[in-house]
């Protein structure tokens, strides 16, 4: 049986409506801020998600650009799917207010997946906010999503990653402390505890999070040309010790 669910995020960017609108109607824009890899193609109004070997295939149902933009995923097998509408708004003054609502059907395991929704949608809204404030126009040139272990109470592990307590707060400084990683200095962002933690350097964005059915995970995004393969193996060995 399927359940229809609703997550409706409302927030401000100091950025313009043009800068948003490349945020989120063009494949490397969301590859700068969300999971997975997105191919847009308004022209023949498909977007396609790509993420572990699965693709899901979305028609655009509105394309204003500067304004509004909204797919519908095609119905897996068991009816679900998932929509997304984006309402974009010049402020008075400069920047934009973004209006996002993430809809559809759910199955059997619902009310689980609709918390981890309910969450996550408000994470990555923030980061796509960090993403403009601080990066755009750059697009990332690689990104990271590591799932890792299944564990429990893994809050005061995620922030020690980033150099902060388990107090962390948005806005205080930050240390990237991870074996086999240069540490480098930052600022936290992205703190939905105990659940989502991130950082914010001059050339990368990290999320630690501790995410569905208590699996721990490690995602970045970097914004510069140094090779991050063995950043990469070093964040794989630290998911290890996790727990």
């Amino acid at each position: 049986m399927t359940h229809p669910f609703e997550v409706r995020e409302e927030f401000t960017v100091d950025a313009t409506p043009e800068q948003v609108w490349a945020a989120i109607t063009t494949g490397p824009g969301v590859d700068s801020w969300f999971m997975g890899r997105s191919e847009i193609d308004g022209d023949a109004r498909t977007a396609t998600f790509e993420m572990f070997g699965n693709t899901a295939k979305s028609e655009i149902i509105e394309w204003e650009p500067g304004k509004r933009y909204s797919t519908r995923e095609e119905p897996g097998p068991d009816g679900t799917f998932m929509a997304f509408e984006w309402l974009i708004e010049a402020r008075d003054g400069g920047g934009s207010v973004i209006r996002a609502v993430h809809s559809g059907l759910l199955g059997d395991d619902w009310e689980a997946e609709y918390n981890g929704l309910k969450i996550g949608d408000h994470a990555y809204m923030t980061k796509l906010a960090v993403y403009l404030e601080h990066f755009a126009p750059r697009t990332a040139t690689s990104s990271m999503f590591l799932p890792g272990p299944v564990r429990e109470d893994v809050w005061a592990q995620l922030t020690a990653a980033l150099g902060a307590g388990p107090d962390a707060a948005d806005g205080r400084p930050a240390r990237l402390s991870v074996p086999g990683i240069e540490p480098v200095d930052g600022t936290i962002e992205n703190v939905v505890a105990p659940k989502f933690v991130g950082m914010r350097t001059a050339d990368a964005t990290y999320l630690l999070i501790h995410g569905y059915n208590d699996t721990v995970l490690a995602t970045a995004h970097f914004y510069d040309d140094r090779d991050r393969s063995a950043e990469i193996e070093a964040w794989q060995a630290w998911l290890e010790t996790v727990g």
